[in-house]
């Protein structure tokens, strides 16, 4: 009688990895069922509603700062509203980059691959997101906030020259602090109808895209040689400085009338604002600590970034 020997799954430190053909087929039919159009499905000519937040204050990068005691109301709820429009020019950064680097990770793959189909079904749904993040803008008759020239510029060389696992890492770390962030904001009676329809959407549509960076990356990381791995950690750690730079645009504070070196120099000084940066990323900074990206000189960049203790 033979025995048939079959080969071990490959796994890390969180077990055997998931067959990627079967994660993609289950995230498509996940796609098929919950997509949305937030052309149709939002009601963009409704007008915004006097006195609500457009971020919940809590997360306003100057919330509990002296400055922000000293400030009206009305200048508070200004400043989210700024601030609402600085984050979605954010995340039209980071899609676009996304983007590019989905598009350069399939493109020696098998097109009829369940992995590949899912990878050009999540470019359209960043294809849509950042849509509705400009139209968001828009709407809120506030200026678009794109990153600093510098910032734009890493950003344009990091997607040409990143390697796999960097390119994931880098995803996750521009989906899950947002993804924290909006899943305090859509159920917050507080804020704009239009900001928590927009941020459901992205949060429904984003679990997805999270899923399949996480199950890829950890694949990444259990095949990539030794070189790999490691500029893999240094540059998630030093685009996780760049991150956490970038997470607000100091243009806010000068466009809400406030002294914007000052703002800036008290926001990074607020233990508050230290301690919701350290939450949106810990789900994050665990998964990655688990998988072996937060060792040697890349930990250290991550520490000095802020966004881990």
């Amino acid at each position: 009688m033979t025995t048939t020997i079959r080969p071990t799954a490959p796994r890390d430190a969180l077990g055997p990895l998931k067959d990627r053909e079967a994660v993609a087929e289950r995230l498509l039919k996940s796609s098929a069922r919950h997509s949305f159009d937030p052309d149709t499905e939002l009601d963009w000519d409704a007008p915004y509603e006097p006195g609500k937040w457009f971020w919940p204050p809590e997360l306003v990068s100057l919330y509990d700062t002296p400055m922000w005691r000293r400030m009206s109301e009305e200048q508070r709820v200004l400043l989210s509203r700024h601030e609402a429009a600085a984050l979605a020019s954010l995340g039209i950064w980071f899609e676009v980059i996304l983007i590019q680097l989905l598009t350069r990770h399939i493109y020696d793959k098998p097109a009829t691959s369940a992995h590949v189909r899912y990878a050009l079904t999540e470019i359209a749904d960043e294809c849509r997101h950042s849509k509705m993040f400009a139209r968001l803008i828009a709407k809120g008759g506030t200026p678009a906030y794109p990153p600093a020239r510098l910032h734009h510029n890493l950003g344009r060389f990091f997607k040409t020259v990143s390697t796999t696992p960097g390119s994931f890492t880098a995803t996750l770390l521009g989906e899950e602090v947002l993804d924290w962030m909006q899943r305090l904001t859509f159920p917050d009676e507080r804020v704009q109808p239009l900001v928590r329809g927009v941020t459901r959407i992205h949060v429904v549509e984003e679990a997805r895209h999270v899923r399949y960076a996480r199950e890829e990356l950890r694949r990444q990381m259990v095949s990539a040689p030794r070189w790999e791995a490691e500029l893999t950690r240094i540059g998630s750690g030093e685009f996780a400085r760049i991150f956490a730079r970038a997470f607000v645009n100091p243009r806010v504070y000068t466009e809400v009338g406030l002294d914007r070196r000052a703002a800036v120099e008290q926001v990074r000084a607020s233990g508050h604002r230290r301690e919701v940066m350290r939450a949106g990323a810990k789900r994050l900074t665990d998964f990655l600590d688990d998988i072996g990206v937060l060792r040697g000189a890349g930990r250290r960049l991550w520490q000095s970034s802020g966004l881990l203790a």
